[in-house]
């Protein structure tokens, strides 16, 4: 019988881009005074729970907001390793475009007039149509060839998930991982796993995606949980 492993997956903490609501993908931005608040909050909600280990992507944002949860919840003592499976989404020419333009462009070529009309079909879960569709249309779209498809990203994540419980399950004991990736590529590495309608736009900067792994199978049981920024912000 192997351990039961609780995934603690955050997105990271608000950034430049974030405010600027640009495209950011492998463009990577510091985070901003709100972006640092709110990973601190995030760590202090965080106290109860003891990690056995750290992960985060290979870009800077991600870095800083897993050291600033450490540091706040008391593990600062955590080794975090840096995965580049975790990594956000490349979106090609449309990086640090303005995100309304992108989803603009993908809307018209998937025959959506409104963009609000896209998301709101994204959302629906009586609707075929997914992100899988709208990421699958940027990487068409892209005159770079360099943008990302579904497929890709789902692999590369699955690929880290995958390798951090066969280290974890030899323990045979329960295990709290923390990862800390990013909006998308969280969103996309769920899909599968039972998250296909996630029911948000978008993952809030902070917030947390609970993911239990047990008998060989992996259990979304929270999205989009900002219960420990709170927690931490009263604390």
């Amino acid at each position: 019988m192997g351990s039961k492993i609780t995934f603690y997956i955050a997105r990271h903490g608000r950034t430049i881009l974030n405010s600027l609501n640009k495209v950011q993908g492998w463009s990577d931005t510091p985070l901003t005074k709100e972006g640092i608040e709110v990973a601190e909050n995030l760590g202090k909600g965080l106290r109860d729970i003891k990690f056995s280990s750290a992960y985060c992507s290979d870009l800077r944002r991600t870095r800083e907001t897993i050291n600033i949860v450490l540091n706040n919840s008391g593990q600062k003592e955590l080794t975090v390793v840096e995965k580049p499976e975790f990594r956000e989404i490349c979106f090609g020419a449309y990086e640090t475009a303005f995100a309304t333009e992108m989803f603009k462009d993908v809307a018209l070529y998937l025959h959506y007039t409104k963009v609000e009309d896209l998301f709101a079909d994204i959302f629906d879960k009586n609707k075929e149509i997914t992100y899988k569709d709208a990421v699958n249309t940027i990487s068409i779209l892209d005159p770079m060839k360099m943008a990302e498809d579904f497929n890709t990203v789902e692999k590369r994540t699955h690929k880290a998930l995958n390798e951090i419980v066969e280290k974890e399950n030899k323990y045979n004991e329960d295990r709290n991982v923390l990862i800390v990736s990013h909006g998308l590529s969280i969103t996309l590495m769920l899909h599968n796993l039972g998250g296909k309608k996630l029911f948000v736009k978008d993952l809030d900067n902070a917030s947390i995606c609970k993911v239990l792994y047990e008998d060989g199978k992996f259990m979304i049981e929270s999205v989009n949980d900002m219960s420990y920024v709170d927690k931490g912000q009263n604390s």
